[in-house]
C-alpha cells in the first residue's frame, strides 16, 4: 500500500540526482502504471509502477512524468483531470492543480492533451531517457512523438538522436536504499514477522493452508499494509513447491508448513519465510535438517558485509549445506567433489538471495561487468537457502543429470514431505549488517515456545 510515509523532499532529492546525471540536451519519461481488468466490471487493486513512484510519489494511473534538465519546468506531470462524476464513483483525484499543489510538480497539463505538448518537448533534444521495450503501448505512442518532430527537421529542428535506457541510471539510484527508505523498511519488516508469529500461534492439525494466509493478510491490513507477493503456505509436500499458492489443503499432524510471506507499505517489501511444524514440536529428522539450514542461513548472513561480493552469502550456503547433508548421510563421497559437482542442486535448487526494495525482487544488477557486485551499506538482500525433499524421496544425482544420465536415489520415507526454507531481509549497514526481520522467531526452541501459546 502507498500511505506516503517518504516525504515529499526526498522525491524532490531523488529527481535533482537524476536529473544531475541526465546531463544537459536530454529528456526522461516514465509513464505511470495502467489499470488492469480483473474482470467484466472490476479491475485489480492498482498498484503504481515502482520506478514511476519513486521519482514522482504521484499514485494515480493514466499519467506521464516529464523530467527536462536545464529547462523552465524540469519536472512535468500529465495526468488526469479533476471529475466530479468519476469520482464519486472511483475516488479523489489530484487534477493538474493538485498534483502541483502536492507534489512537488512544476508544471502539470491534462493527460488528454499530451499529444499535443509533448512533442515540442522532444524538439532539439540530444537524448531520450525512458524503459525502452518493456511497454509496447508507450514504445508506440513515443515513435508517434518522435515522428512528429522529425516531420519538422525542414524548419530547422533537430530530432533526438539517441535514446537510453532509463533503468541504467535509475535503478542503480534505487539499489542503495535512502534513510527514510530504511525506516520504511524497517516497519515493513516489523509487520511481516507479527503477521508470521501470528500464523504460527494460529496453526494446529486440521486447520486449512489458507487460514493461515488469513492470519497473515489479517495482520496486514490492520497495520495499514498490503501483502508484497500472493503468500505461499505450504503444509507437507506442499511445503517443497517453491512458489506454491494454492493454500487450498489441510494441515496434517506430524507435517511441516512452510509460509513465505511479505507485507508492502508505503511501497516497500519485506520478504520473510519461516518453516515450522503443524502439531508444534519437530520430529528428529525435521530437526536435523531445520537446523541445517538455519546454520547455513547465518553462514551467509556472516557474508553480508560491505566488500564481499553477491554471491559469497550462496557459496556459504551451499558449503554448509552440502557437508551437513553428507554428515547426514542424504550425500555420499567427498565434501568438495560434491560440491563441485553441485550434488547438492536436487535438495537445493535455487539461489541464496535477491535484491529487496520497492519490488520484492528488486532491481539493480547483480554482476559489475563479470565479477559479482561487492555489498555497500544501503543495500538490501535476502538471504534465503532451504532444502527440500518431497514425497517419493527420489532425489536425481545432479551430476550425471547434466551429463544425460538419468540416475536416482530413494530416501527414507522418514526423511521426506520435508520442506525447509528460512528467510531473513539483512541490510549491509558501514560495519557489517542489520536482520531487519529479527523479530520472526527461527530457532528451534523459540518456535516451539510461542506455538505453545497457540489461541
Amino acid at each position: 500500500m502507498f500511505a506516503r510515509a517518504i516525504p515529499a523532499a526526498v522525491f524532490a532529492r531523488r529527481r535533482r540526482a537524476l536529473l544531475a546525471r541526465m546531463g544537459p540536451g536530454s529528456i526522461a519519461l516514465l509513464p505511470a502504471a495502467s489499470e488492469t481488468p480483473r474482470n467484466r466490471d472490476v479491475h485489480h487493486p492498482f498498484r503504481q509502477d515502482s520506478d514511476f513512484y519513486y521519482l514522482t510519489g504521484f499514485p494515480e494511473p493514466e499519467a506521464i512524468a516529464v523530467l527536462a534538465p536545464g529547462g523552465e519546468h524540469e519536472f512535468l506531470l500529465f495526468c488526469r483531470e479533476r471529475d466530479p462524476h468519476m469520482e464519486i464513483w472511483h475516488g479523489r483525484r489530484a487534477g493538474p492543480k493538485g498534483a502541483m499543489e502536492r507534489y512537488g510538480v512544476d508544471n502539470a497539463h491534462p493527460i488528454a492533451e499530451i499529444d499535443k505538448l509533448l512533442p515540442p518537448l522532444l524538439e532539439n533534444r540530444e537524448r531520450v531517457f525512458y524503459a525502452i521495450g518493456y511497454n509496447p503501448e508507450f514504445d508506440r505512442r513515443m515513435m508517434g512523438w518522435l515522428n512528429q518532430v522529425r516531420g519538422k527537421t525542414r524548419t530547422g529542428v533537430r530530432a533526438p538522436a539517441l535514446f537510453v535506457a532509463l533503468e541504467h541510471l535509475l535503478h542503480a539510484m534505487r539499489l542503495r536504499k535512502e534513510p527514510e527508505e530504511i525506516a520504511v523498511m524497517r516497519e515493513s519488516a516489523r509487520i511481516a514477522a507479527e503477521a508470521h508469529q501470528r500464523a504460527m500461534r494460529a496453526c494446529r492439525p486440521g486447520r486449512m493452508e489458507y487460514e493461515l494466509e488469513a492470519e497473515i493478510l489479517y495482520t496486514f491490513i490492520r497495520h495499514g499494509a498490503g501483502w508484497a507477493y500472493p503468500s505461499i503456505v505450504g503444509g507437507g509436500d506442499n511445503s517443497c513447491i517453491l512458489h506454491y499458492t494454492e493454500n487450498n489443503a489441510p494441515l496434517r499432524d506430524g507435517d511441516i508448513v512452510l509460509i513465505d510471506a511479505g507485507a508492502e507499505l508505503d511501497g516497500y517489501a519485506s520478504d520473510i519465510t519461516r518453516s515450522f511444524p503443524v502439531n508444534g514440536r519437530f520430529s528428529g529428522e525435521q530437526r536435523a535438517i531445520y537446523e541445517l539450514v538455519l546454520a547455513a542461513q547465518k553462514a551467509a548472513i556472516d557474508q553480508v558485509r560491505p566488500g564481499r561480493h553477491f554471491n559469497e552469502p550462496h557459496d556459504a550456503a551451499v558449503r554448509t549445506l552440502t557437508e551437513g547433508l553428507a554428515a547426514l548421510g542424504l550425500l555420499q563421497g567427498d565434501v568438495e567433489e560434491l560440491i563441485k559437482a553441485e550434488q547438492h542442486k536436487p535438495f537445493y535448487m535455487h539461489r541464496t538471495g535477491h535484491w529487496l526494495g520497492m519490488d520484492v525482487h528488486d532491481v539493480g544488477d547483480y554482476k559489475t561487468g563479470e565479477d559479482w557486485r561487492i555489498f555497500e551499506p544501503g543495500m538490501v538482500t535476502t538471504i534465503e537457502p532451504g532444502l527440500y525433499i518431497p514425497a517419493g524421496g527420489k532425489i536425481l544425482d545432479a551430476h550425471w543429470a547434466r551429463l544425460g544420465v538419468h540416475l536416482e536415489t530413494e530416501l527414507d520415507e522418514r526423511w521426506q514431505r520435508i520442506g525447509i526454507r528460512i528467510e531473513d531481509d539483512v541490510l549491509v549497514t558501514d560495519d557489517g549488517h542489520e536482520i531487519l526481520t529479527a523479530a520472526a522467531p527461527k530457532e528451534v526452541d523459540e518456535i516451539e515456545a510461542l506455538m505453545r501459546e497457540r489461541r
